[in-house]
Parts: C-alpha cells; structure tokens; sequence
C-alpha cells in the first residue's frame, strides 16, 4: 500500500499560517482530522525555516496534530533545532515521524545525523550541489551519493525515501517524464528495492486552480504505475485514483464499492 501523507498543515496556506501564529489549535486539528477522514496515513507539519521560536512551534505542531488523529507526523523543517523538537516529543505510538528532509547539501547533513540518532526515516532529496538535476540519470547520480552518505551515519536503506524531485509542468514540462522515469530506476538500486516519495503537488503549481487536481491525479496514478512508494499529498483530492490504480494494478480485490472502502 502506498504511504498517504496529507500536506495540508503548511505555513504557506493563509488559514494555517493564522492559526500558527495565534497558537489556535482548533483550525490546525480540523484539517488534521479531515486529511485522515480522507484516507491519510501521517499528516506533514510544514513550518517553514521558522527560524524565531521554530523548537516551540514544532512542538506545538504535533502536538496539536496528535492530540486530534492516531497517526504520525512528517516533520517539514529546515530548522536542524526544530527538527530535533519534533522528533523527541513525537508520540511513535502510531508510528515513526518522518524527517523532510535531507540533500546533499552540507547544511542539510544534520538531518541523516537526526535520522540516526531518533532512528527515524528520512526523505532524500535529489538535489545535487550544482542545482536542480537535467534528467533522470542525474537524479540516479545524486541518489546514489544520498545513500552513500546515509550510510556514513548508519541508516538502513529501507529508512530513506528518495524523492526525484517534482518540477511545474507550466514551465518544466520535460521533467515530468524524467521524474516518472527516475522512479522506476530509483528502485534498481537495492534489492529489496528502495523507497520513492513525491510532493505531488508541485507538479501543478503556478496552474489553473481548476486544472490542478487533473494534472495531480494523473500524474499520480503514472508514478504508482512505475512503483512510487509514498506521496505527500491532498487525500481528499486523490483518493479515487490511488484505490482505482491499486484495483487496476490488482494490489486489492474488484468489488463494485471499492471507492467506499
């Protein structure tokens, strides 16, 4: 079954943005419970750089979020001392956090080191020092130095999940195919093969708002063809599509309510 994770819980929508700051944990719970109503399998806490106060308010995140729905918390930060907060009052009751993420940015090599040490996976992002990558083979390149690195602080391979990297199709309309064809190679580098995640979403930013879901389902049910493992996503948005590509790829039984269950 693919990973589910809701992406709604981010500083970049207004709603979110105003409850964080008035610490109004009534707005932050209802999307929580909405995206796990929805077929969610952990919520995303996405707090930005938070560079002022960023450990209390990934402490408060999930908090809030657990205190609403029985499901674990992906950690969006790139604040190392937020990170850490998120991590330790995490409750693994209902399963591991997951640390969003890691690169092989220096500065981002904290996160492996976080990873290690709450023995948390990690999403690692194909982005290599020089930029943003040309095509899949690059993606490949950067993936492998990833796992290389991960290996330095001792984290198991089924720990990390590599992300290829979702560009806007308005204006990087070829990387769509590169990223579909990333995935696929991505899993060729380990046996068992290794884990795959996209931000779903970022496909289709910068579109039409009516266009966005359209572009989002599609391109979803092509990357669960070529094996993706996880998304970070709207649920409500794409549920159908995840259940009716697991009946067509027969990973769950036909019956005439499939959408209901």
């Amino acid at each position: 079954m693919m990973l589910i994770i809701g992406e709604r819980l981010t500083i970049i929508s207004k709603r979110v943005r105003e409850a964080i700051l008035k610490r109004d944990k009534l707005p932050i719970q209802q999307i929580a419970i909405e995206q796990w109503k929805a077929g969610a399998h952990m919520i995303e806490a996405n707090i930005g750089p938070a560079e002022d106060d960023g450990e209390a308010l990934m402490e408060w995140m999930v908090t809030t979020i657990q205190e609403a729905v029985p499901l674990p918390v992906s950690l969006d930060t790139t604040n190392p001392e937020a990170m850490e907060a998120g991590l330790r009052i995490h409750n693994n009751k209902w399963g591991k956090p997951l640390i969003n993420s890691a690169s092989l940015d220096p500065e981002r090599f904290i996160m492996f080191e976080l990873a290690a040490k709450y023995n948390a996976p990690i999403i690692a992002l194909t982005v290599g020092k020089g930029g943003l990558p040309r095509d899949a083979e690059e993606r490949v390149e950067i993936a492998v130095q990833l796992m290389e690195k991960a290996a330095e602080y001792e984290i198991p391979l089924e720990d990390i999940y590599l992300d290829p990297l979702v560009l806007q199709i308005s204006t990087s309309q070829n990387q769509a195919k590169e990223v579909l064809r990333a995935i696929k190679l991505f899993q060729e580098l380990n046996d068992p093969p290794m884990k795959t995640i996209v931000g779903l979403s970022n496909l289709s930013n910068g579109c039409p708002r009516e266009v966005r879901p359209i572009l989002n389902r599609y391109f979803l049910a092509l990357l669960m063809y070529e094996g993706l493992s996880a998304a970070i996503v709207n649920p409500s948005e794409v549920i159908d599509a995840i259940k009716t590509v697991d009946v067509i790829m027969g990973k769950t039984l036909y019956a005439h309510s499939y959408l209901e269950i």
